[in-house]
């Protein structure tokens, strides 16, 4: 899966609410804020079900309630379609769930 083109930067990444680049690297990041453990573990198990029917994996962390994602394609060395698909999932299956 090729990167993003500008065109394709300017059209799609202004629309991912909260994800901002990395700096000095072509990824995209966005820290998660839940109530507690059980509602962030309980997101990244979805998350992953999901990412794995993607065959698409992120890199996170997690500590206490909040989680911080990173996408990239690692393949591409940069941002894809695929990211920005992951991403847009992942906010929808946040929704409700994050604090603030």
């Amino acid at each position: 899966m090729p990167r993003l083109t500008d065109a394709e930067r300017s059209e799609l990444l202004p629309a991912l609410d909260g994800w901002t680049l990395v700096e000095g690297r072509d990824a995209l990041h966005k820290r998660f804020v839940f109530d507690d453990f059980n509602a962030a573990f309980g997101w990244m198990a979805r998350v992953a079900l999901a990412a794995e029917a993607m065959n698409h994996h992120p890199e996170w962390t997690n500590t206490y309630n909040r989680v911080e994602v990173t996408l990239a394609t690692h393949d591409a060395k940069g941002i894809t379609r695929r990211d920005v698909e992951l991403a847009q999932r992942m906010d929808r299956m946040a929704a409700g769930l994050v604090k603030g």
